[in-house]
């Protein structure tokens, strides 16, 4: 068994070295993304005691630096940050425009593409090249065996030379203490990484995350279908996003932390507000859908609904599932022990590439 493990533990860390790495390095600057955002002047403005603009006003100010360009989103944050708008077109551009929802100031128009966080984040997604997000997704996969492979391997044979697996000798050789900080700390990490592996699946094929969903008892759910659908024959009547405004604005900074407006990308599409009572994670966000012509409120039963509508272990999990990733979950303990995980799993390939490479130079010599 250990010699099988061992062959596919090897061949699939060289096939696949490279993109872990970059997957965990980027995974380690992402957990820290809030605090890095609170770095950027553009995202705070000064409280005020009066109304934000509306996103109709939001919008247009907005649309006035891109003209040209479609809006997708409209996010309202906290009362002392600004409010952020995204024009994304795929394989087109990427712009954000952050505004003042006081007095309409535009304080930064930003190309997504330039910005140190989101590289970090599209990077981590796709490695920003042409099928990037085949390579990441399969690597995925490939990582997820590695754990597993690692695991048997890391296996003693006895107990007698079970308490080597569990401590790093750290005053021993080189080439030995490469060998702990691969076997030892990617045992521990191991744990963690497998979620983190997982959830990552969830995002990269639809079907994996179907077969979790339905695997955990989605048939006793809340009914898996499209999001509700506008009206159409009211088209043409301008009640618009105001009024879901006027429906949303009331529970902001009470019931909810913040709201996303998403605007319909067709005729028939509703506006989606994603109203969220956390400043820390996502997953007990309302999904409230509103018809785009009339400004009502759509019922749907909907796995991406109102939160208390996910009352089965199946939509938990499938709404947690970003905030697992992430170490979200567990607050900010979460994301420092997910930062540490991260560096060490991006340490892997760099020490299992020098213990292979050690290997194959004595081997020569041995030949010679």
């Amino acid at each position: 068994m250990k010699k099988i493990a061992r062959k596919i533990h090897l061949w699939l860390g060289l096939a696949t070295g490279l993109v872990v790495f970059i997957m965990g390095v980027t995974g380690a600057v992402y957990c820290f993304a809030p605090e890095l955002q609170r770095l950027q002047s553009y995202r705070h403005v000064e409280e005020e005691s009066g109304a934000f603009l509306p996103p109709s006003r939001i919008k247009q100010i907005a649309e006035e630096q891109l003209p040209g360009k479609t809006l997708h989103r409209i996010y309202y944050d906290a009362r002392n940050r600004s409010v952020m708008t995204l024009f994304s077109k795929k394989e087109g551009y990427d712009y954000s425009v952050f505004i003042n929802p006081y007095n309409g100031a535009v304080l930064k128009c930003r190309d997504n593409n330039r910005d140190f966080l989101s590289v970090v984040l599209q990077i981590h997604r796709t490695l920003k090249i042409p099928y990037g997000h085949e390579i990441i997704r399969w690597s995925t996969v490939i990582f997820l065996l590695m754990l597993i492979t690692g695991i048997i391997l890391w296996w003693p044979k006895n107990s007698r030379t079970a308490k080597k697996g569990f401590l790093i000798m750290w005053r021993a050789s080189p080439k030995r203490l490469n060998y702990d900080l691969h076997k030892v700390l990617g045992f521990y990490v191991s744990w963690i990484a497998v979620f983190s592996a997982i959830t990552g699946l969830m995002f990269a094929f639809e079907s994996f995350a179907s077969f979790t969903y339905n695997l955990t008892g989605a048939k006793q759910s809340v009914v898996h279908k499209k999001p509700p659908l506008s009206d159409t024959a009211r088209a043409g009547i301008e009640v618009g996003i105001d009024k879901v405004w006027k429906t949303i604005e009331p529970a902001l900074y009470g019931r909810y932390a913040s709201a996303m407006f998403v605007l319909p990308a067709s005729a028939e599409g509703s506006i989606l507000v994603r109203a969220n009572p956390s400043s820390s994670t996502l997953y007990k966000t309302d999904f409230r859908y509103f018809d785009q012509y009339s400004g009502k409120e759509i019922d749907g039963a909907y796995v991406w609904g109102r939160y208390s509508d996910a009352d089965t272990v199946a939509d938990n999990i499938k709404r947690m599932n970003y905030d697992i990733h992430t170490g979200a979950i567990f607050g900010l303990p979460g994301r420092i022990a997910l930062f540490f995980v991260a560096l060490v799993v991006a340490s892997l390939p760099l020490t299992g590439f020098y213990f292979w490479w050690g290997r194959q130079r004595k081997l020569k010599r041995v030949k010679q």
